[in-house]
């Protein structure tokens, strides 16, 4: 049994949602003994609320969005128009308006996320503010424009054996705390899921969650729906809870408060989002109540927000569960040396290859051009590689080699010409999609997740193998994947990372990184790797462990190497391609390019004699 699936496992990651309940159903008996009442903790859970759908999305998958508010007012007015005009059953108006808050997620999603960073971050603020105006003028008529909706009565359940009224006060509390707790279960099911590994992978570095055969861009539009139906269903609980829907839930100041309450309490950590707006809650309220503060309460909260984020780089929470942090990192590399990850002679799986039949290429390049304006970087290239061969391509700084590496990979579409991978033709379908038929590169310049352990980035790359491009698996525990852990302790093993599984990879030696760097290849199980300059800035040491390593790996597997150490290159490939300015100079065994003028000419050190004096 693996040790992610034994009971005593199981029951430490059970610990912070036992703690969350007790301390929900403590707050009543404790707090207001410290002056604080039931309105401002109802407040703060529903602030909560819609933190924990913003964290998902900000936290954990890196998409930073300034326009939350139209989601969290759509929700919120949705409700309170059926309950004051249509029905008071509440769990049905709730259920409407969140619906309507992720529907407009899916629209404003699938519109906003085709850019990336700032760009992003922009449009999200654009579409609040386009909700914003809607509210006040075309459905001015539904939200009651700048008086909003008020009336909305207060909840009543009928449980068929008892009704209750939920009145104001603690009542209502308890009330709000049951859909913070069940928010919070499953966002700790969603972090904790194959779907939330992915999202952690994208925020870290989406272009190699993209190369390993995710689909990035569908992960991002879901987990961005999934932050929408957490913003609708918290606007509906504010309208119950004040008996009025504001119109000031659609407004920026809205978004930007939900931004700041999150950077405040600790981002990617959950309940970062609610302590964040207990915080600010708190001094917002408290500041003004100060005698001699008087104007100057909107100054001394911006102080001290500087001084929050100043003293704690990862927010508030992030500081209180660091010591947890520790020790349950401790925890996993204790179950780790006792060996208790999986089957350590687990042999890495490989993608089923295809049969391409006697003498028929596995890669297959024709007439591959890339043009950039007017700059040709690679002319008319063809390239074949055969099944177990280990080809090499050299060329000279400027050669065209990083180029058409990349439309080989899929990276790069060709302005002409044709890819194929075992028949089938490649050309323009994406990396993703090329990962996903079994071809797999390792880059230059080392793509990793940086903030993830060893383990972690080696589990990407194994779940895209055994759950395609993209899966919704997000209520399902990591560790239920079959096979995972075999398959990511033996890939770990076969790049000799066993030792350094749970360390960060941010803390790892370079020549560990390069190495994991392959291992990342690997663990997509792809049958033709290319690997782009391995051996790039080694020592000489590392060099003989890596050189090793592409000899041990070769059973089974069709590779390309390009590689400026000439040695290796000659003691690894057994036919070597040569690039020369974007065109095919020449082809052949190790021993004809050594023995080929035009190559010494170009490459190997003979153009001192063709130069002009």
């Amino acid at each position: 049994m693996s040790a992610h699936n034994r009971p005593g496992s199981v029951l430490r990651r059970q610990v912070p949602e036992l703690v969350v309940g007790l301390c929900l159903i403590a707050a009543p008996f404790v707090l207001p003994s410290l002056g604080i009442g039931a309105d401002l903790l109802t407040r703060v859970l529903i602030w909560g609320l819609f933190g924990l759908g913003f964290d998902l999305l900000f936290g954990y998958t890196g998409l930073l969005s300034f326009g939350q508010a139209a989601f969290y007012g759509t929700g919120g007015f949705v409700t309170a128009y059926i309950l004051t005009s249509t029905t008071s059953h509440i769990l049905l108006a709730l259920l409407v308006g969140t619906l309507v808050a992720t529907v407009a997620g899916l629209v404003i999603g699938y519109l906003t996320l085709r850019r990336t960073g700032i760009y992003f971050a922009m449009s999200t603020l654009a579409f609040g503010e386009m909700f914003f105006f809607l509210e006040n003028s075309s459905f001015k008529a539904y939200t009651g424009g700048e008086n909003g909706i008020a009336g909305v009565p207060p909840p009543v359940i009928n449980l068929g054996f008892i009704t209750l009224h939920i009145s104001s006060g603690w009542p209502m509390y308890c009330f709000v705390a049951v859909f913070f707790y069940l928010g919070y279960l499953v966002a700790r099911r969603i972090v904790r899921s194959p779907f939330g590994a992915v999202l952690k992978a994208i925020r870290g570095n989406p272009r190699r969650t993209v190369a390993l055969g995710h689909s990035a861009h569908h992960y991002k539009l879901c987990v961005f729906v999934i932050a929408a139906a957490y913003g609708g269903l918290a606007g509906g609980l504010l309208g119950i809870f004040q008996a009025y829907m504001p119109p000031d839930a659609f407004a920026l100041d809205t978004s930007a408060q939900l931004v700041i309450q999150t950077v405040i309490g600790g981002a990617g950590t959950l309940l970062g989002p609610l302590l964040g707006a207990g915080i600010w809650l708190g001094l917002y309220q408290g500041l003004q109540n100060i005698a001699g503060v008087g104007a100057y309460w909107k100054l001394i909260l911006g102080v001290i927000f500087v001084l929050l984020i100043t003293l704690f780089r990862h927010g508030v929470a992030g500081a209180i569960l660091s010591g947890w942090v520790q020790w349950f990192k401790k925890s996993r590399s204790d179950a780790a040396e006792s060996g208790q990850h999986g089957d350590r002679g687990a042999a890495l799986k490989l993608v089923p290859a295809k049969s391409v039949g006697e003498g028929k290429a596995v890669l297959e390049a024709r007439g591959i051009t890339k043009q950039y304006g007017g700059l040709t970087a690679v002319s008319d290239v063809d390239f074949s590689l055969s099944e177990g061969e280990m080809r090499g391509v050299i060329g000279p700084n400027g050669a065209g080699k990083s180029t058409f590496f990349g439309m080989l990979a899929g990276e790069l579409p060709t302005t002409r010409g044709q890819v194929f991978l075992r028949g089938d033709e490649i050309t323009g379908i994406g990396v993703t999609a090329v990962c996903q038929m079994g071809m797999s590169k390792s880059y230059q310049i080392n793509q990793l997740f940086e903030h993830l352990t060893v383990r972690q980035n080696t589990i990407i790359p194994v779940l895209a193998r055994s759950r395609g491009r993209f899966r919704p698996d997000m209520l399902r525990g990591l560790h239920r994947v079959p096979e995972l852990d075999e398959q990511v302790d033996a890939a770990i093993e076969l790049v000799g990372l066993t030792h350094r599984a749970d360390a960060l990879v941010s803390e790892l030696p370079y020549g560990e990184k390069r190495r994991l760097e392959i291992g990342l290849a690997l663990a997509t199980g792809a049958n033709v790797l290319l690997f782009d300059e391995p051996l790039a800035g080694l020592g000489p040491e590392e060099r003989v462990h890596v050189v090793a390593l592409l000899k041990s790996i070769r059973k089974g597997r069709s590779m390309v190497i390009v590689e400026h150490d000439m040695d290796a290159m000659f003691e690894l490939a057994e036919r070597i391609t040569v690039l020369y300015e974007g065109r095919k100079l020449a082809e052949g065994t190790p021993d004809e390019i050594r023995a080929d003028p035009a190559v010494q000419a170009a490459y190997l050190g003979g153009m001192d004699e063709h130069e002009s004096a």
